[in-house]
């Protein structure tokens, strides 16, 4: 994350200057940190599905058997653990937490601002 570019997009945009060690930023860190966290989860299990099809799909006779490897191949990981019915997006409830707990502070961080331009706008 560069928080120059960053703090130039915010500029360009709106027109507001944030400095680099506003507390924006830990909100847009923790953002990335749940964001890459559900994607390395969700490839897992596309993955896992993605496998797990093409073994029954082998099994039916529509795929060819797999070639011999020519080179040594990692074994494959142990299947993900299947969705639970957490959410339509099978969030689990600690990403649940962490979502309402960056919604709450990109809210606040939005009406601390607001009411920083309305201060200035008076003045």
């Amino acid at each position: 994350m560069d928080q120059h570019k960053l703090r130039s997009h915010v500029f360009d945009k709106t027109g507001i200057k944030i400095d680099v060690d506003d507390p924006i930023f830990a909100l847009v860190a923790l953002n990335e940190a749940v964001l890459a966290e559900t994607v390395e989860r969700q490839l897992a299990l596309l993955d896992a599905a993605t496998q797990a099809l093409a073994a029954q799909a082998r099994a039916a006779g529509g795929l060819p058997a797999l070639p011999a490897p020519a080179m040594h191949q990692p074994a494959p990981q142990a299947p993900a653990p299947s969705p639970s019915p957490a959410g339509p997006a099978g969030f689990t409830p600690r990403e649940w937490r962490l979502l309402g707990a960056a919604a709450i502070v990109s809210v606040a961080c939005a009406l601390l601002v607001l009411g920083g331009a309305a201060l200035l706008y008076k003045l």
